[in-house]
């Protein structure tokens, strides 16, 4: 993008960031039943399919077959035309492979998954593969991979055979050491069922272990973290409550620009906070035993090797902290107005719950997440905050068809990864909403109700070439009272905070022969030019971390910046609109000439009509995302 100012083609196609987090959120706001699992998703599909009797799993991954479960049945050879696919038919694979069903878990780790890797196991199949060759001397006609399952197959028949009488799933026979023994007994374990413990013998426990922070939360707190999870009520409570651990392995951003942050490390001082919330609540005797949560976490400079271990920081009330318990099950005027307070103290934005009740709850998200952005990092400009400020107030009033036909001279990179940023912002006012016991309606934090990638990107084209402020919010009255008072808001948390917003126009780009779309009302010339001066200024962050020089603090020193580039921002929030949860509370609806423009104009109130909100679907957005996407027991590919 940076080269060409276009959308990549599909051969570097990627998932949008935030697709994990938002997407169950998404079908259960159509309508579809939707559950998250608990323990690991594959185990917990063959476990329903097989209480069920389902007719078959319909998938892609090999561990179908090694569940003693329902048939396995291809996606990757589906035929939606005529609604066939390959069976895969793990009676003939025993029979072929001289194997028993129950031998198949252990034939699984030793060939390596997610559990056992390889290369802890590459001894063994290398013992397998000579004995192989020693009793069949031909030549194997088929493939390699294919051969070393028939080796290993015919190893575990025959270190099986000698034991005698089995001692568990795991022959003693085994060249293991104690460490691999217990490991590949876990891996073992990965495969049994409830109901086929019987096959273990009392070795192996296929038990989850026990909460993590058990001890700072009470019994209902930890039944709420489980039902909220599965229920998808709930995001990071679980994973931070009971297993002590959170990750985000993917994430779209250049390690080239060192202006910008990571969001890994954007976002950590409120990730701090939130574990505060849901952890520190008891006496302060706890922070002898202060808990360590284990983030997995992909930036430039972290290879996913290790988690960094990162502690959590108590939130700042005007009042003594409450507990988790009352902020979740409590009732009241008093409680309600905790919740607001607890989720407000997360992002630094305390004094905007004067605006709660006056704005719709998806604008005064946005004004949140703006807030916090532009505090963590200090490159920001005031063309950026308004690209974010008017995208969000502009998107409540555009149909999908609207947003499809919006059109771009070219594609600003940097554009796409501040647009990634705010997206993984998202799902964290989406846990500090959950933390706090959910003072917001969960569908206002949704990303189809906040932003859009095009209109964003418009958005921040127009600020940084200048254009007045009535172009900005397209010559829309409403529009640009409401972006004129959240602007305001901003600049007057930011003004505390010793925060200088500064105008900094980003270059004007690449020259493409491309005329503004329908969006641009009255424009029919070409961009202009911005005055392209760059800025080099280190982008910083302000609270519990500072990068020091290096993002991860270990060392680390990114390369200099090799060319000037624009500054921008993508962000987006729409305030609600038609959607659920949007509006206001009681069924009352959002107009101009409430108390929130009473205050931002002085006692008056603009002289115009709020137009009609229009329904808004889902549309298709311009997203060329190049992506950093490891498994975490793989060093993350170089971010582009």
């Amino acid at each position: 993008m940076k080269a060409h100012g276009e959308q990549p083609g599909r051969e570097l196609f990627c998932l949008p960031s935030g697709l994990a987090t938002f997407t169950c959120f998404a079908l259960r706001s159509l309508g579809q039943e939707v559950f998250c699992s608990v323990q690991e998703a594959d185990y917990e599909i063959a476990n329903y399919a097989c209480q069920h009797s389902s007719m078959g799993i319909l998938g892609q991954d090999s561990d179908f077959i090694i569940f003693n479960s329902a048939p396995y049945l291809s996606v990757a050879k589906l035929q939606l035309d005529s609604l066939t696919t390959v069976l895969y038919d793990r009676q003939r694979l025993c029979q072929t492979i001289s194997l028993s069903v129950t031998q198949l878990p252990l034939l699984a780790c030793l060939l390596g998954n997610d559990v056992v890797s390889e290369e802890q196991m590459q001894h063994i199949r290398n013992d397998a593969m000579a004995t192989y060759r020693i009793n069949n001397p031909a030549p194997h006609s088929g493939a390699p991979q294919g051969q070393v399952v028939l080796a290993v197959s015919q190893y575990v028949s025959s270190v099986w055979g000698r034991e005698g009488e089995e001692t568990g799933l795991i022959p003693q026979s085994l060249n293991l050491s104690g460490p691999l023994r217990e490991l590949l007994k876990r891996g073992i374990c990965s495969y049994l069922l409830p109901g086929q413990e019987a096959l273990q013998q009392g070795d192996i426990s296929a038990r989850p272990s026990a909460p993590a922070f058990e001890k700072y939360v009470s019994p209902e707190i930890l039944k709420a973290c489980r039902e909220k999870h599965v229920a998808v009520e709930g995001f990071m409570v679980y994973s931070v409550v009971c297993e002590g651990v959170t990750e985000c392995s993917n994430t779209l951003e250049d390690e080239e620009d060192t202006e910008l942050l990571p969001q890994a490390l954007v976002y950590k001082p409120c990730r701090q906070l939130i574990y505060g919330l849901l952890l520190l609540h008891r006496d302060e005797d706890s922070s002898v035993d202060l808990p360590a949560v284990r983030e997995w976490f992909v930036y430039p400079g972290n290879p996913l090797q290790e988690p960094d271990m990162v502690h959590p920081v108590p939130v700042r009330l005007p009042y003594d902290k409450p507990s988790l318990d009352l902020l979740w099950f409590g009732t009241g005027p008093e409680v309600s107005a905790l919740r607001l307070t607890s989720f407000l103290s997360i992002f630094d934005c305390l004094e905007f719950s004067e605006l709660y009740g006056d704005i719709e709850d998806s604008l005064l998200a946005a004004l949140c997440l703006v807030t916090y952005i532009v505090l963590q990092v200090q490159t920001l400009s005031q063309e950026d905050s308004d690209a974010y400020l008017s995208q969000a107030v502009c998107l409540r009033l555009k149909s999908p068809q609207e947003l499809q036909q919006i059109k771009l001279p070219f594609l600003s990179s940097r554009a796409v990864q501040l647009g990634s940023l705010y997206v993984r912002g998202l799902s964290h006012l989406l846990g500090a909403n959950c933390a706090s016991g959910c003072p917001l309606p969960s569908a206002a934090l949704m990303p189809w109700h906040s932003f859009d990638g095009r209109l964003f990107h418009s958005k921040y084209l127009l600020a940084h070439s200048g254009v007045e402020k009535t172009v900005l919010l397209e010559s829309d009255p409403s529009c640009l009272s409401l972006f004129l008072c959240l602007r305001e808001k901003l600049m007057e948390a930011c003004r505390k905070r010793g925060r200088v917003l500064q105008s900094r126009p980003a270059a004007a780009g690449p020259s493409y022969e491309t005329t503004p779309g329908p969006s641009y009302r009255g424009r029919d010339t070409g961009w202009p030019p911005g005055d392209g001066e760059s800025w080099r200024n280190r982008g910083e962050m302000i609270g519990s971390h500072q990068h020091g020089g290096g993002w991860r603090g270990r060392g680390e020193v990114w390369p200099e910046r090799r060319e000037n580039r624009e500054q921008p921002w993508e962000r987006g929030h729409r305030g609600g609109g038609g959607g659920a949860g949007g509006g206001m509370r009681g069924g009352q609806h959002f107009h101009p000439h409430s108390q929130f423009y009473h205050n931002c104009h002085g006692g008056g109130s603009p002289n115009v009509s709020h137009p009609r909100k229009r329904p808004r679907g889902r549309s298709q957005h311009v997203r060329g995302r190049y992506q950093l996407a490891p498994r975490w027991s793989h060093p993350p590919a170089p971010a582009i």
